[in-house]
């Protein structure tokens, strides 16, 4: 089974590099950004509506690509993770993770016995279809799955620290704008409580020698976050950097023209 080189290399203490996908799931996609020199792509199903079989297809657009597919799902269900699972998705991203109690049901779920409770399905989507030793390719896939909490909740900034004691959470990620929902301050991310639940989280991942994970949209932003210790870095998403381009090149058309 094919390994998950952005795990390994955040695990080294590297960092990795990404977009998030809502809208534009075409065959060539995967292709697209592995060129562009994306680390991994992170499927956005919570917010975006995309179904399962157009995960499956993506999965299967990123097989033979230097690139890790990913996923947000839509909930926190075992039956959603074990099926994305068995797609070929290498690991998620979990929206609103509040507990220690809940993040090491949710790695359970992602683990095959005796680690965890993952249900059996060989050869299909997720062992690229192929035979081969099954308690070989349960320990594969227990190694490569990546389980990365969201933590967006000031409950979640409470917890933080259990959260990442969990055997099996690889990470924790920083939803900026919920997180500022939940602390009652919507977007006002340079208020000093907000900045603080940051330095806790990223203390947390310091301590327990885990990479933090951060979503920006320009590059100085990117970088001042990389500063405070964020390793792994989802730039923008497709609808916004499609719609940017598009801007930056039709208001240069029109001022040309001027």
């Amino acid at each position: 089974m094919r390994g998950n080189p952005v795990k390994a290399r955040l695990a080294a203490g590297g960092k990795a590099f990404g977009t998030m996908v809502f809208e534009l799931t075409g065959p060539g996609l995967p292709a697209i950004l592995a060129d562009a020199g994306a680390d991994y792509v992170l499927y956005d199903m919570e917010h975006s509506g995309l179904s399962m079989d157009e995960m499956k297809a993506q999965f299967a657009y990123c097989r033979g690509l230097d690139i890790v597919p990913l996923v947000r799902p839509p909930g926190k269900q075992y039956n959603l993770l074990s099926l994305l699972l068995d797609l070929g998705a290498m690991g998620f991203m979990l929206p609103m993770v509040e507990s220690a109690a809940e993040a090491a049901e949710i790695v359970s779920w992602t683990r095959y016995p005796p680690d965890g409770v993952r249900g059996a399905m060989f050869g299909a989507a997720h062992d690229d279809y192929a035979a081969g030793d099954v308690p070989a390719k349960m320990r594969a896939a227990n190694a490569r799955t990546f389980v990365m909490p969201l933590i967006e909740t000031a409950s979640g900034i409470e917890n933080v620290e259990e959260i990442l004691a969990v055997p099996g959470i690889d990470a924790a990620h920083l939803g900026h704008f919920d997180l500022s929902l939940s602390m009652g301050m919507p977007g006002e991310f340079e208020r000093p409580e907000f900045q603080a639940a940051v330095d806790r989280l990223l203390a947390a991942c310091e301590t327990h020698g885990k990479p933090a994970g951060c979503m920006v949209t320009d590059v100085g932003t990117g970088r001042a976050w990389m500063e405070r210790g964020f390793r792994l870095v989802s730039y923008s998403a497709d609808i916004w950097l499609v719609q940017e381009g598009l801007r930056a090149g039709l208001q240069g058309l029109k001022g040309a023209g001027a």
